[in-house]
């Protein structure tokens, strides 16, 4: 079994990890930590897993094979510097700390997109796991990184759930701001486009052009939903482009290319992301769909886990979608 312990226990990332590995046929829990919340029973925090675990938040760990870490942004790092692990120890985070700068001390992180960058973290100790809005729209473009076939401006406009703003409560979090409602927000400056940027250039990409993003607010709690399409220079023939989508991600388990158009409740709950491409007065678009707190966060990070510790890909991640 894999000792798995939670820095940052009481989150919606955290919560949504709880749900997973509770369920993980190789996985032992041994700590869930929380420096606020110590002595207070998980299921107090996470009502929906009352009478599903005994577990009880905590304010350090014991001996974790792996520690994810579900901490605010910037503080990963403080976590690290503050507490020695043991050398066994592998790290996955959850947080933007070492996604564009993965050497920390001792320390070196690999981006964990598994569709990306799968090999390299078979043999990783530590991870950094990608943010929400990077996954869906890197799924959406990687497999034309891929052949160097981005080679005009790219537009993005995407959607999120409430959830992708995390737990504490903000003026644009509350319900009466968000129920009915949309809105930007960080429009052509979102923290996600330089990873974006680094993975596609990295794929095989030379000489990127600008990625023209836009994020939104939806007035739904989770999943993503983004539009991204770019100038389509004819090299390959439609059918050809989306054989490439379909062979690109032919070993994927999780990622699916679809010949009809796709919503997003197909996603919710899940790890999957679906893919749905189209071809529109010499623009390629592609819709892409994933759930935010899955595999946009913690079933991607647990996908990682089954990567580092030579486990099926899939293991404890065949979740029942809701459908409805």
């Amino acid at each position: 079994m894999i000792n798995v312990s939670i820095a940052g226990g009481t989150g919606y990332t955290a919560g949504e990890l709880l749900r997973i590995l509770l369920r993980h046929p190789e996985v032992h829990i041994e700590s869930v930590i929380s420096t606020t919340s110590a002595g207070t029973r998980v299921e107090e925090m996470h009502r929906d897993l009352l009478g599903e675990t005994d577990l009880v938040f905590t304010d350090r760990f014991n001996n974790p094979d792996v520690i994810f870490l579900c901490l605010g942004h910037g503080l990963s790092r403080a976590f690290l510097e503050k507490n020695e692990l043991p050398a066994h120890c592998k790290v996955i985070d959850l947080g933007n700390d070492f996604r564009n700068e993965p050497v920390f001390g001792d320390r070196e992180f690999v981006f964990g997109l598994c569709e990306a960058n799968g090999d390299q973290v078979r043999q990783a100790t530590n991870v950094a796991n990608p943010g929400c809005f990077a996954t869906t729209i890197l799924l959406a473009l990687l497999p034309l990184a891929s052949r160097n076939l981005l080679q005009d401006e790219i537009h993005v406009h995407a959607i999120t759930g409430s959830t992708g703003a995390g737990k504490r409560p903000g003026d644009t979090t509350h319900f009466s701001y968000r129920d009915s409602n949309v809105s930007v927000y960080k429009p052509f400056t979102h923290q996600h486009l330089e990873e974006i940027q680094h993975t596609l250039t990295g794929a095989g990409n030379d000489g990127l052009p600008q990625v023209n993003f836009v994020p939104m607010r939806g007035d739904f709690t989770r999943g993503i939903f983004a539009s991204v399409y770019t100038k389509w220079d004819g090299s390959l023939s439609e059918a050809e482009a989306i054989t490439l989508f379909k062979e690109y991600y032919q070993s994927s388990p999780f990622v699916f290319v679809s010949d009809k158009p796709i919503s997003l409740k197909e996603v919710v709950n899940t790890n999957k992301g679906l893919l749905h491409i189209e071809f529109h007065n010499g623009y390629i678009h592609i819709t892409s769909i994933t759930d935010n707190l899955v595999k946009g966060a913690s079933g991607q990070a647990v996908q990682n886990m089954n990567l580092m510790f030579g486990l099926d890909e899939t293991t404890g991640l065949k979740l029942k979608g809701s459908a409805f």
